[in-house]
């Protein structure tokens, strides 16, 4: 009888287990950080992202909307711009990962952020938060259902190591990562070690880049797979930390005429997710 208990509780959890794993074709998608384009209006920022087979789309704050619309993108936008954009998204297809890297100076600034958000249909909010906010962007985060995902700029920025990323998400269940593994080696940190740190499952976005030089805080980007970066080894390890969430490309390179580069990322990421195991 117990080997049979054993034997039940065996396959139990291996289905378990079994279950929870991640299919990088379903799981995954191609995205872009519109920091990418940001020498152009979001109008034509979107179009360019469409023009490249992208329809998942990270926006930032502030970028001049264009189109005819006034002002720049973000929580001050009036109530027919943002309808306007949302029409404009629809008729092309496109939809909204995340908004960032963005933060407000209170906690009314960031209530505004967060409706700013459920009225745009955005699912993420990626930032980099006060430490004394952590306590109410969870709980705003858990009210409105829109995540935190804190990203990480190069060192000494305040979060380029994970271990103080890490230690923003201790009990607070709605704030995650956003894993910038571009901005990790150029701080030194190796991505995958960082990832393995993090754990796939607590991280809510990937700005999929790559630099030409570790450990140098200004080094160039460089398109990924031609850079310093072991990118099969990184999205090996989201694979296998159970990662599931959008590739947002940010490409701060060629910045008057980068299309180029981004459909070649495009194409790389679709190789790197068939070659996972």
């Amino acid at each position: 009888m117990a080997k049979k208990i054993f034997l039940f509780l065996s396959i139990f959890f291996s289905l378990a287990a079994m279950s929870q794993s991640v299919n990088p074709a379903k799981d995954w998608s191609i995205s872009i950080q519109l920091w990418t384009f940001r020498v152009w209006s979001f109008h034509d920022a979107v179009a360019k992202a469409d023009s490249c087979g992208i329809k998942g789309i990270q926006a930032f704050p502030g970028q001049t909307l264009g189109g005819g619309w006034k002002g720049g993108f973000g929580p001050d936008m009036s109530a027919d711009d943002r309808n306007a954009v949302k029409a404009y998204m629809k008729s092309k297809g496109m939809y909204f990962v995340g908004f960032g890297v963005t933060n407000a100076a209170n906690e009314d600034g960031w209530r505004k952020l967060f409706e700013f958000a459920k009225d745009m249909g955005i699912p993420l909010i990626v930032a980099e938060p006060q430490d004394n906010q952590w306590d109410y962007v969870d709980k705003l985060a858990g009210e409105y259902h829109i995540p935190v995902a804190i990203h990480d700029h190069p060192n000494p920025s305040h979060y380029w190591n994970p271990d103080k990323v890490i230690e923003a998400m201790k009990g607070h269940p709605n704030i995650g990562a956003c894993a910038d593994i571009g901005h990790w080696a150029r701080s030194g940190l190796n991505p995958v070690e960082c990832i393995k740190k993090l754990g796939g499952a607590h991280i809510w976005n990937v700005h999929l880049k790559d630099v030409a030089t570790f450990n140098k805080t200004n080094a160039d980007d460089a398109i990924p797979g031609k850079g310093v970066i072991d990118m099969p080894a990184v999205f090996q390890e989201l694979k296998n930390q159970n990662y599931k969430g959008s590739f947002s490309i940010e490409h701060e390179a060629n910045w008057n005429n980068n299309a180029g580069d981004v459909i070649e990322i495009v194409k790389f990421y679709g190789e790197r997710v068939k070659a996972v195991k």
